[in-house]
């Protein structure tokens, strides 16, 4: 085994983190347009941040072999758009935020999310 689960949480924490972070300076960039602006940006991006919250949860809970592992991982991945998918329903639909900062803020989320991979420190 390469990678512990200890280490995958904590590959999936910082990640959780650092997306928080981009929620924040996302929200931050678009109150230059307007409050709601940055509301939606800030909440795109912290969507996208509570569906990698529920993968890692879900990815990570504990080690039962090789079956169940991907199973959990195939799950946390559902969840994980379910949360995105209706999160960015409620956040366009029901609050009618504005669409293009919303999606900014979302594509500014998984940005952080791959560039985590590819420093993994």
């Amino acid at each position: 085994m390469l990678n512990s689960l200890a280490s995958g949480r904590r590959l999936a924490l910082r990640i959780v983190m650092w997306q928080a972070a981009a929620a924040a300076l996302v929200g931050l960039i678009f109150l230059v347009q307007g409050r709601r602006e940055a509301l939606a940006a800030a909440a795109g991006a912290l969507v996208m941040a509570l569906g990698n919250a529920l993968l890692g949860a879900r990815a990570f809970a504990g080690m039962h072999g090789a079956g169940m592992a991907l199973g959990r991982l195939l799950v946390g991945m559902v969840l994980k758009w379910i949360a995105v998918i209706g999160g960015m329903g409620v956040i366009l639909i029901k609050l009618k935020l504005p669409p293009l900062a919303a999606i900014t803020g979302l594509a500014a989320a998984y940005a952080v999310h791959l560039l985590a991979f590819r420093f993994k420190g």
